[in-house]
């Protein structure tokens, strides 16, 4: 491939991955990761609601990685309560997986940046060693797009297994007790997987550049030195 179609595929990549690390940066600060509906088991059983009274009983909520909100409707309308995950629901929410998804978004951040750092470099330079190289642009794109499937992986975990908005809900309640009546993933999640595929796509870039795998160049590599030793 000429030098030039080069240099823009790698431009292109470049640009991706620090949309990416951008994209991940805002999303860390947004409480727009799950938004729901919580439903106040115990006022409907009180006054045992039908379907269409149901709907004076069911609340809303939505929650990021550090702070969030519902509204509790018990009958008497919508009492909003904002809430920190930090120290506030430290005590009741899987703290060990919170802290990892905190982390590995941390770790895609960074990575995306020295990802398109790299790319822009490559675009732009010579490469003179072998994280400068192919290699390296390959590696900085698997790490980062690994960081992203694990932050959906454990936040979803979170979330569904750990039933991580039921105990929001029922955070210093005492003699109600609500339960999740719908639940969703919200657009600073989904921007997390867009940019796993981004980083996925930059390897097919790199291919695309000239490039081949690493792995199958060196096993070759490696096969042709056998043979050398052989015959000397």
């Amino acid at each position: 491939m000429p030098a030039q179609q080069k240099k823009i595929i790698f431009c292109i990549a470049g640009v991706l991955s620090f949309a990416c690390a951008l994209g991940t940066a805002a999303a860390i600060g947004t409480q727009l990761w799950v938004k729901g509906t919580i439903l106040c088991k115990t006022g409907a059983l009180l006054v045992n609601a039908t379907s269409q009274e149901l709907e004076k009983f069911i609340g809303e909520i939505q929650y990021g990685l550090f702070y969030g909100e519902r509204v509790r409707q018990c009958g008497l309308g919508g009492r909003p309560f904002q809430f920190s995950f930090f120290p506030d629901l430290l005590k009741i929410i899987p703290a060990s997986i919170h802290v990892s998804v905190i982390l590995f978004c941390t770790v895609l951040i960074v990575f995306a940046l020295v990802a398109a750092g790299f790319f822009m470099f490559n675009a732009f330079g010579s490469p003179y060693e072998t994280l400068h190289g192919p290699v390296g642009l390959y590696l900085w794109s698997f790490i980062a797009c690994s960081c992203g499937c694990l932050i959906m992986i454990l936040f979803s975990s979170e979330v569904k297994i750990h039933h991580l908005s039921e105990k929001i809900a029922n955070f210093k309640e005492g003699s109600f007790i609500f339960k999740t009546h719908s639940e969703q993933f919200a657009n600073s999640f989904w921007i997390i997987l867009v940019c796993s595929l981004v980083h996925f796509l930059n390897a097919l870039l790199i291919r695309l550049a000239g490039f081949e795998f690493p792995f199958s160049k060196s096993k070759d590599s490696g096969t042709t030195t056998g043979a050398a030793d052989l015959m000397y």
